[in-house]
């Protein structure tokens, strides 16, 4: 049974392309294309697409308008082409928070030339998001921040939730006690919403440093750690080379680039640097656990969210292996079930924790809850 797609964009061109890579794949049907918002509501409507890949600027009705109706009247899975700018990325971010899932640059040279990896990416995240099945829009709000971090530029989140199960209590997850010293985060598709989520709900007096590793390009990232450092009683900010970990701050890796983790003192000392040009992963999720092993061995909480593929389960094993804490965001609150599945399977995560309880079980275990 086929995946219906609607293929949203004001240039018929564009329209054209991303239709015929999508119909490459027996798996994929492009049901039906629009030229604008407006009419991208009626086309969902009509013909209720599985995944809707969206431009953002448009005539009549923008893309970002179209995801917030759509996600009210009929909520479906959508894909966002975005330009690789600052205006690109904060506009791509709103998407996101208006209930997009994910986004891919629009890099019109990849499609229009038809690269062999430009076509098996876009099909790859059509497909992952295809197989996910939306259920109702939940509006929230961040909480009301300390007068010690107020928050700025906040609005309310359309956050996209299977039901829960009838009579189903919430996950407990009871703190073990041990002490650490540096919280690590991993994710990919569906990591900005959810990270998002988690750490709007951190108090300013966290007491342990965090490493964030979003894959995310590198036009992407500092417009992504200006939103979470305005919304955040913590303090966010992209991750520089000789960084000086600090509690209550979390370091965002820069796209693009590598971001490693060496002990420094008492203290832990980031060192961002290019890599191989072979890795998949720009940040990689291995590499800075990786590194985390060997600063600060087993007195690490890692945590690995929703995302594709696997990157986060090999730096997970070397954390594990000397006593580091693993925990797993779990399927039903995935946007794509991938790398937690991934450590999960290894036996490398010892608790599945859905993304409404992630943000208390940290706290807890950090000895804030």
């Amino acid at each position: 049974m086929t995946i219906k797609v609607l293929v949203v964009d004001d240039s018929s061109f564009f329209r054209r392309r991303v239709s015929e890579i999508v119909t490459q794949d027996p798996e994929l049907e492009v049901v039906a294309t629009a030229s604008n918002g407006m009419e991208a509501i009626k086309m969902a409507l009509e013909h209720k697409p599985q995944v809707i890949t969206m431009d953002i600027e448009m005539p009549v009705m923008d893309g970002i308008t179209a995801v917030r109706e759509i996600m009210a009247k009929i909520p479906t899975p959508i894909l966002m082409f975005s330009s690789l700018t600052h205006d690109g990325a904060k506009a791509t971010l709103d998407a996101l928070d208006a209930g997009a899932l994910d986004f891919l640059p629009k890099r019109f040279e990849d499609i229009a030339t038809n690269k062999d990896e430009a076509i098996k990416l876009l099909q790859q995240r059509v497909k992952a998001l295809g197989r996910r099945r939306l259920f109702r829009p939940v509006i929230s709000r961040s909480p009301t921040p300390e007068p010690t971090r107020p928050a700025i530029g906040s609005r309310p989140q359309v956050q996209l939730q299977r039901p829960q199960t009838p009579g189903a209590a919430p996950v407990s997850v009871r703190a073990s006690g041990k002490q650490y010293k540096l919280l690590a985060i991993g994710t990919s598709t569906g990591g900005p919403v959810a990270l998002q989520k988690i750490l709007t709900q951190f108090p300013a007096n966290y007491p342990l440093p965090i490493v964030l590793i979003q894959h995310m390009p590198a036009a992407f990232t500092p417009a992504f750690a200006q939103r979470l450092n305005g919304l955040c009683r913590i303090s966010v900010k992209e991750a520089a080379n000789g960084d000086l970990l600090q509690p209550g701050c979390a370091y965002l890796a820069p796209g693009g680039m590598q971001m490693m983790i060496e002990k420094a003192g008492v203290s832990g000392r980031i060192k961002i640097v290019a890599g191989n040009a072979d890795m998949n992963y720009k940040p990689c999720v291995d590499i800075t656990f990786a590194s985390a092993s060997k600063a600060y061995g087993g007195d690490v909480l890692a945590v690995v969210l929703t995302g594709m593929g696997a990157d986060g389960r090999e730096g997970a094993r070397m954390l594990k292996n000397l006593g580091a804490t693993i925990w797993a965001q779990d399927e039903a609150s995935c946007v794509v079930y991938g790398m937690p599945q991934a450590v999960t399977a290894a036996g490398i995560s010892t608790q599945s924790i859905g993304l409404e309880n992630m943000a208390e079980a940290i706290l807890k275990e950090s000895g804030r809850g």
